[in-house]
């Protein structure tokens, strides 16, 4: 009987280094993203950034940008499977639902939304995706207004 506690009490003071050890969201670092509107109509627009480590709870929590304040009521992110259901609405009241599943590990990122709003009576549905992945540890520093300008050239 002491074996048997002694055995269950070691495997309860290892599920906190296992569940570490298990990859809980993505990594910091510069990622590249890919995001699609794949219907009604198609869009693809790539884009670079820096996922700082206070950054990477809110790239994880679902679709959202500067257009649209997003809730997900229903919202699980565990064992490398994200799923989320919710409603995103724009500064102009437009309300969007959205329901969206897919994938991680600490380097890479997919997911696939659905999503329906109404436009001047008529109900809209449509598809987006995002796939991301991390291309490095390091973010590269930013371009100041003097990397940027032409340098006039030299004996002029």
């Amino acid at each position: 009987m002491t074996r048997k506690i002694a055995a269950a009490a070691l495997l309860l003071a290892t599920l906190p280094t296992l569940a570490h050890a298990a990859p809980q969201a993505i990594q910091p670092g510069y990622w590249e993203s890919t995001n699609k509107l794949l219907s009604p109509i198609k869009q693809t627009k790539v884009e670079r950034r820096c996922i700082t480590p206070a950054e990477v709870d809110k790239f994880m929590a679902g679709p959202s940008n500067r257009h649209y304040k997003c809730t997900y009521p229903h919202k699980v992110i565990a064992g490398g499977k994200i799923s989320l259901k919710g409603t995103c609405v724009s500064k102009k009241g437009r309300k969007v639902a959205v329901e969206g599943s897919g994938a991680y590990t600490q380097t890479s990122f997919n997911l696939t939304a659905s999503i329906a709003t109404e436009f001047l009576g008529l109900d809209i549905a449509g598809k987006a995706s995002t796939e991301a992945r991390r291309i490095g540890d390091v973010c590269p520093a930013p371009e100041t207004p003097a990397q940027t300008a032409e340098t006039p050239a030299a004996g002029r």
